[in-house]
């Protein structure tokens, strides 16, 4: 019986026990669901960007006048919806194609990030507004640490 060449059920025991523990730290240390939250949050940054960037390009070409159906901001209407449901900010027409090929949606909304391409039913779960002195805002809710993700110009 000692020619016998192998593994005891004990030393195959110990090495699955140390790989599921070496797993287990490196899953600890990548952090899946962080990952993917940084990554959505990349995403809002760059379609805010780009909404407000189309915005401006229209306004670039129409003497200063922004798109119809922006919301005026308010206390009590800080943001409204880029949607075209009734009380959103139906730019949608105004923007595509000319000054972006598809608006963004926000990738925790009901879109769930599939960009918009016609502007017949649609919600970017995207919010946009106007000041009094003509400073458009374009925001996308919250990153994962709770701050707002929020550009003006």
């Amino acid at each position: 019986m000692k020619n016998q060449k192998g593994f005891t059920l004990i030393e195959l025991l110990v090495v699955i026990g140390i790989l599921a523990i070496l797993f287990s730290i490196v899953l600890i240390a990548i952090n899946p669901s962080r990952q993917f939250g940084q990554a959505n949050d990349t995403k809002k940054r760059s379609d805010t960007l780009q909404i407000l960037n189309a915005i401006h390009e229209y306004a670039a070409e129409h003497g200063g006048a922004l798109p119809t159906n922006m919301p005026a901001k308010s206390d009590t209407n800080p943001s409204v919806d880029i949607t075209n449901a009734a009380g959103g900010a139906n730019i949608c027409a105004d923007l595509m194609p000319t000054y972006i090929s598809a608006l963004p949606s926000n990738p925790s909304g009901a879109s769930q990030g599939v960009p918009i391409t016609t502007c017949t039913t649609y919600d970017t779960s995207y919010n946009v507004s106007v000041d009094s002195a003509g400073r458009v805002t374009v925001s996308a809710g919250n990153d994962i640490n709770g701050n707002p993700i929020t550009i003006t110009r």
